[in-house]
């Protein structure tokens, strides 16, 4: 896929952070939008926005938890825009606590969207994906399906799972005997300054963090990549044909880790992660 100008590209978690940024570079592409996510007041109003540049641009609250959201973003898609070449499963949410003691109900609530989000996206498009020739699914998972960190396991776990299913996808729908394949490629964004933290749902953070703020303000200062340049980086793997994308130095950091020392990128990946929290603590630091 060369040119994005005129091609139907559907977006989840549209309305923020990395999705709100691949809106503008859609849109940038000459690319039709449709637009998803959970928050309707704020999707809408940056649906309005590109309306006014002259972008077609339909917008739709989805709660990718639902199939049957998923199922009725699938059938506008065809029903107004004749159906999508590009489906990007960006909706995500983060959770953070220790595994022994966090809420059982915030790890299905996670698992929910940003695993089972993936599955029920695909699961929809599909049909439409595979009549259009040089159709993609781009689904968002994460360095964390690499290495894991204290606090994020079953964040951890749902980035695996996607990586995982969608390798299994690629697979499955690989062109063969003539008949136009689906391209799956899978992205793996290290920390992007996105508002995730800051929505995340919290347990006991003190192994981490003295205060929720303290854990904003060192997501802030980790995350040396911006939703613009990561979107930026998967219009670009889209247009290259890539199946995987790694995105920021900490991420292409954890991959090589997890491929030179697989029984202990993690235990690594982590000091590295606990030396940076430190060294933002410590009164002064940075400066100079």
């Amino acid at each position: 896929m060369t040119s994005l100008t005129g091609k139907t590209v559907v977006i989840t978690g549209a309305a923020s952070g990395i999705g709100e940024a691949l809106a503008h570079a859609m849109a940038a592409q000459g690319a039709r939008l449709l637009l998803a996510d959970v928050d309707a007041a704020r999707l809408a109003s940056l649906a309005e926005v590109l309306q006014q540049q002259g972008i077609t641009c339909l917008a739709q609250a989805c709660d990718v938890s639902q199939a049957s959201a998923l199922d009725a973003l699938a059938e506008r898609a065809l029903r107004e825009l004749g159906g999508a070449d590009i489906l990007i499963n960006n909706a995500g949410v983060a959770l953070v606590a220790p595994a022994q003691s966090l809420a059982l109900h915030d790890a299905h609530w996670l698992m929910n969207i940003n695993f089972w989000g993936v599955v029920y996206g695909c699961r929809a498009f599909t049909p439409q994906l595979q009549a259009r020739p040089g159709s993609v699914i781009v689904n968002l998972s994460s360095v964390f399906a690499m290495v894991s960190l204290p606090t994020q396991s079953i964040y951890n776990a749902s980035k695996a799972a996607v990586r995982a299913f969608s390798d299994a996808l690629r697979e499955e729908l690989r062109e063969e005997n003539g008949k136009a394949g689906v391209r799956v490629l899978c992205v793996h964004p290290g920390g992007i300054r996105t508002r995730l933290v800051e929505q995340a749902r919290l347990g006991d953070i003190t192994a981490i963090a003295d205060s929720p703020q303290a854990l904003h303000t060192q997501f802030r200062q980790l995350a040396r990549t911006s939703p613009d340049e990561a979107a930026t980086a998967i219009v670009r793997a889209i247009r290259g044909r890539q199946t995987r994308l790694l995105i920021g130095a900490d991420a292409r950091l954890g991959d090589w880790l997890f491929r030179m020392t697989p029984a202990y990128a993690s235990a690594w990946f982590s000091a590295l992660a606990r030396w940076g929290q430190q060294r933002i603590a410590r009164p002064g630091a940075g400066e100079g």
